[in-house]
């Protein structure tokens, strides 16, 4: 799952750097990752409304949130109004990046 609307409450993108600038608007596939289960063909098949499928992770685990694929930050589950959110606890800096 996905969403195109994000908040946050700093200014950090509004001053990258010069050499981002051109950058700022390109759209990233952005994945928020709950877990994940192994089931079989028979299992798949006999999936149905109310189904319950045990995930990997336990309850209270944070989500992986994922850009292309590339894990960046872990979230837990936010209400805002009537939607949900993802409020990011903790960044992951991806390998190779020289983030402190």
């Amino acid at each position: 799952m996905s969403s195109s609307q994000t908040s946050s409450s700093s200014s950090e993108a509004a001053s990258a750097p010069e050499p981002l600038a051109s950058m700022l608007d390109v759209a990233c596939h952005v994945e928020f990752m709950i877990g994940s289960s192994t089931l079989t063909v028979r299992d798949c098949l006999r999936l149905a409304r109310h189904s319950i499928v045990r995930l990997d992770r336990a309850v209270g685990s944070d989500f992986d949130v994922r850009v292309h694929g590339v894990p960046v930050a872990h979230g837990e589950v936010a209400v805002i109004d009537d939607s949900a959110a993802l409020r990011i606890t903790r960044l992951t800096a991806p390998s190779g990046v020289g983030w402190e």
